[in-house]
């Protein structure tokens, strides 16, 4: 079979959207400047796009145009890597899956625990934020609500006391054992982050689980989140102003 035939099928079995490296499809085919010939030449017949340097899609097209790949299949390479979890998605690109906000961003953040410099695919921005807690399967949703209360004032749309709110109704209904992990976690966080979680677990009746946070805390440090005073009934034992 013919390098260009035998690649035009393996690709003909994925699903459109698949963001794949000729890696992915170099099986039988042992001639890499073959392989990345047919490949280039696909994407110059449309069959294909090129999201970046040696990696590409199978586009789904639509009245509008290409539809570019979900943001998880664009920053895959970056997530994972041998089957090891090395980042997630986090801040701009999970606020609207929370329901924080309704706005869709064309900036796509990942948390690691070793940045990079920022770096463009297609029309997304990729910037990274710094986790200083090990980053596993289990405990990555509990790493994307410490990021959203940490970068708070910077959800784009929407009201400090609202995001307080939302995220109380996210807070709540998490198992005792993810409360005590999220109060863990939270204390390789900065100040401002532990303070706004402790008054959001005292808000929820938690206060046995906050100590760990109110004793981590500088008492005359003074955090400033307009509007958080509406939404938390004990923002001043925080400091919260």
């Amino acid at each position: 079979m013919k390098t260009t035939e035998y690649i035009g099928n393996k690709i003909d079995r994925l699903p459109r959207g698949y963001v794949f490296t000729y890696t992915d499809i170099k099986h039988n085919v042992n001639k890499k400047e073959a392989v990345i010939k047919a490949l280039n030449r696909m994407v110059a017949s449309g069959k294909i796009a090129k999201i970046a340097k040696g990696k590409y899609y199978k586009p789904e097209i639509t009245p509008f145009g290409n539809l570019l790949p979900d943001q998880k299949q664009m920053v895959k390479d970056l997530l994972e890597e041998d089957g090891k979890i090395t980042g997630y998605l986090t801040g701009y690109s999970i606020y609207n899956q929370l329901g924080l906000t309704t706005q869709l961003s064309n900036t796509i953040q990942i948390g690691k625990n070793h940045v990079r410099p920022s770096i463009k695919r297609g029309q997304y921005s990729i910037s990274f934020i710094l986790q200083k807690n090990t980053i596993t399967r289990e405990n990555i949703t509990l790493l994307q609500l410490l990021d959203a209360i940490r970068y708070i004032k910077k959800i784009p749309d929407a009201r400090f006391e609202d995001s307080c709110k939302r995220l109380l109704a996210l807070l709540w209904p998490l198992p005792d054992k993810d409360k005590t992990t999220l109060v863990r976690l939270a204390l390789k966080y900065p100040p401002a982050t532990r303070a706004l979680l402790g008054a959001m677990l005292d808000e929820l009746n938690e206060n046995y689980k906050t100590e760990p946070l109110f004793r981590s805390l500088n008492p005359i440090s003074q955090y400033k989140i307009p509007g958080i005073v509406n939404a938390l009934t004990n923002a001043a034992k925080w400091n919260i102003v």
